[in-house]
């Protein structure tokens, strides 16, 4: 839901209250929020429903710690920023997937016999495929034998080589590329059939490369794991993440746990639950943890605080997270996958700019993210597409329509390939946005686009 039902019988008489008590007339405060003097008056005699963006922004302008925002809440958990469309499928309408009786989620359309054969061929080049026991040659228990501990099968000679690390290892990168321009949907069953493989060929190898194999397996989940929250299916989400963090166990690496904390927390995030986003990260920020989990932790945790309206904690949290990535750059070696976002110059910045908008103040969040989105590669179309609409969302709330509408223009032709439900809830509060503006005629032109956009 877009916006409350009714007016809040309280909102308007406290903001009333508050703005009168920080001495601003009703001209003055229409003219800082960038909406109507008339508008503002509607919503003050309780004529108007006033939207989570505004509530925010009148926080910030009258220096109300989330007070007002509070007064707009039901109870229980925050309703959902804009929803995430396509729930359950890959954007195209179709099931992301099936669990069999081994607990494996497979695409949707290709069962475990070609999912294998993909996976031992076409997908992987014919080098490993030469070194890789056939499908029909694996024992029908194989699947099923706990990797952590198992002996190999006796008919299958034990994987003692690290080629298919590495070669794993370079189209996991290969994957993560892909998916900066490809809908989630289409590469899911990909990511399936990497991290079955992987699974199987763990349960193959000596006790060296089962962890080197387990652990990469385990990225390969978690990549699954956004990839079905970018299609809409955050049941599917959690799903691959439990998986990523049972892998990431059995291969040795314990730390992976903590990072799927921050994963969740994005899923929470993303539904507008504030407190829940706040204290899934907790446990994630302890001082024994790997510096790169920690920051990521400490940045989720700023996102909640923002979306709370706790300016002072967001910025805490933001400086935290700052120190921790910059010392995890410093200190890590190029060799396993990075976790988080690999295709932000500075994510703290980024994060920051992306803060500042839902802490209501849209004008110093447009600031941060145009210094800082002409930094993303032109490659990382998902990456760009997500920051640029968010760097329109933030001048419209600034009250600069037509330069919103200017660089909306550019991305939206690329959301309806993408099938993101998480930009597409973006694109959702840009509409909503902009709606405040449907007499300008840039706005008015926008309308197709914005359409195509949300209903591809």
């Amino acid at each position: 839901m877009g916006m409350l039902e009714k007016p809040s019988e309280e909102f308007g008489p406290e903001l009333r209250r508050r703005r009168i008590a920080a001495g601003l007339t009703l001209t003055r405060l229409a003219e800082l929020l960038s909406y109507s003097k008339g508008h503002l008056s509607k919503i003050e005699r309780g004529q108007k429903a006033p939207p989570p963006e505004f509530a925010r922004r009148c926080d910030a302008q009258l220096a109300a710690d989330g007070e007002l925002e509070r007064l707009l809440q039901p109870t229980g958990p925050r309703r959902r920023r804009g929803g995430t469309a396509d729930r359950g499928s890959g954007g195209g309408g179709e099931p992301l997937g099936r669990v069999d009786r081994e607990g494996i989620r497979w695409a949707g359309g290709l069962g475990r016999r070609q999912l294998l054969a993909a996976g031992a061929t076409s997908l992987l080049g014919g080098g490993l495929a030469a070194a890789l026991p056939p499908v029909d040659a694996l024992p029908p228990a194989a699947a099923t034998v706990e990797v952590a501990s198992a002996a190999p099968p006796a008919p299958v000679a034990a994987v003692t080589e690290s080629a298919p690390v590495e070669i794993f290892r370079t189209q996991f990168d290969q994957m993560r590329r892909l998916g900066q321009t490809s809908a989630p949907g289409t590469l899911l069953p990909l990511l399936t059939v990497q991290t079955r493989t992987l699974r199987e060929l763990a349960v193959q190898a000596d006790a060296t490369n089962r962890g080197r194999l387990l652990v990469l397996a385990a990225r390969y989940a978690e990549y699954a794991g956004w990839m079905a929250q970018e299609a809409g299916d955050d049941a599917a989400a959690l799903w691959w993440t439990a998986r990523a963090v049972e892998l990431a166990q059995a291969g040795g690496d314990h730390d992976l746990a903590s990072y799927a904390l921050v994963r969740r927390a994005l899923v929470t995030f993303y539904a507008g639950d504030a407190a829940q986003t706040v204290q899934l990260v907790e446990p994630a920020q302890g001082g024994d943890l790997p510096p790169r989990i920690r920051g990521l932790a400490a940045q989720r945790e700023a996102q909640g605080h923002a979306l709370a309206g706790d300016r002072d904690a967001c910025l805490r949290s933001l400086d935290r997270a700052r120190e921790l990535l910059a010392r995890a750059d410093a200190e890590e070696g190029g060799g396993a996958p990075v976790l988080g976002t690999t295709n932000l110059a500075d994510p703290a910045a980024m994060v920051t700019g992306w803060c500042l908008h839902d802490l209501g103040r849209p004008g110093e969040a447009a600031e941060v993210l145009d210094r800082e989105y002409p930094r993303i590669p032109a490659q990382a179309v998902r990456s760009r597409a997500r920051y640029g609409l968010r760097r329109a969302l933030a001048h419209a709330g600034a009250g600069e329509p037509e330069h919103a509408c200017e660089l909306a223009a550019e991305l939206l032709p690329t959301v309806s390939a993408l099938h993101s439900a998480t930009i597409r809830s973006d694109v959702q509060r840009l509409a909503r946005e902009l709606h405040r503006f449907r007499s300008s005629r840039s706005v008015q032109d926008l309308q197709p686009l914005l359409a195509r956009a949300l209903h591809p």
